[in-house]
């Protein structure tokens, strides 16, 4: 299993935009520059995230983006779910109607377990707790580069 760029950078977008929570609207642009990602390319991300209501856009010279709400109320779960889709692993998790022999398969059970403990995962860690981890990281760096 790996996840796509479009959601390891989404939720890199999702991080700056937390991080800037309550500062005001960022700008893709800044966002792009400081994670070193297109702003093409996270400008095509932002739109189904902001169709779901997780982040809010302003318009304006003094515009750009922010979360819709705090980041603490966002969990990795909601991010991927619009990037990835749910947390199936096969077809037949997501819709059983699909395969007949799921009665007698034992190994769509594991599937099945499988991506509900990766679901539980990621609706357990919200941005706010993306946004200290990142934040202890630069201080261990800060601390390693003195």
């Amino acid at each position: 299993m790996k996840l796509s760029t479009r959601a390891r950078y989404g939720v890199r977008l999702m991080v700056a935009l937390a991080f800037n929570y309550g500062k005001g609207p960022v700008f893709l642009k800044d966002v792009a520059k400081g994670e070193n990602i297109s702003e093409k390319y996270l400008s095509l991300i932002i739109i189904p995230l902001r169709r779901v209501g997780l982040v809010n856009s302003i318009r304006g010279a003094h515009g750009g983006y922010k979360l819709a709400k705090d980041p603490s109320q966002i969990t990795m779960k909601e991010i991927m779910d619009v990037l990835e889709g749910d947390c199936s692993l096969v077809d037949c998790v997501r819709n059983p109607s699909t395969c007949p022999r799921v009665p007698i398969c034992a190994s769509h059970d594991i599937w099945a377990i499988i991506g509900g403990k990766i679901s539980e995962t990621l609706n357990s860690i919200n941005l706010d707790m993306l946004v200290k981890m990142n934040q202890e990281k630069a201080e261990k760096m800060m601390m390693h580069n003195i």
